[in-house]
């Protein structure tokens, strides 16, 4: 009976493994101003270069776009792994994507889950370019 119970946890322990996913935090606009106010995160923007230029987020640190090809191996190269990193798209969606990858290597994530948008609809600060 013991060696059946202990072959039924280790099993579940086993399949638990398997199904680990490496998360990220999804957060409001109030909680990401308080991550990007903190000098520890790196605050990233995933959107094109077209649309950073038009607005982003202040202390916003890079824009590396989430839909370029090399997104990944740009990414990896270019952030600090002992730093969180805050990141947004315009409006939620593709950071999530951005998020998900840089999770599953290994980065502490914080992911504003309204986007730019929800940024600008709740009357934060924006950036714009010097042209």
């Amino acid at each position: 009976m013991k060696r059946i119970i202990f072959t039924f946890i280790m099993g579940f322990s086993f399949f638990g493994l398997l199904g680990q996913t490496h998360k990220f935090k999804t957060v409001d606009v109030a909680e990401f101003a308080n991550a990007v106010a903190d000098t520890s995160y790196v605050v990233l923007d995933v959107r094109t270069p077209a649309e950073h230029s038009e607005g982003h987020i202040p202390g916003t640190h890079l824009n590396i776009d989430v839909l370029d090809d090399s997104y990944t191996e740009v990414a990896l190269n270019a952030l600090p792994k002992d730093k969180p990193v805050a990141l947004y798209c315009r409006s939620g969606n593709r950071s999530k994507n951005a998020a998900r990858i840089l999770a599953e290597n290994g980065y502490q994530v914080l992911e504003l889950g309204t986007g730019f948008r929800g940024w600008v609809a709740a009357g934060k600060k924006v950036e714009t370019e010097k042209k």
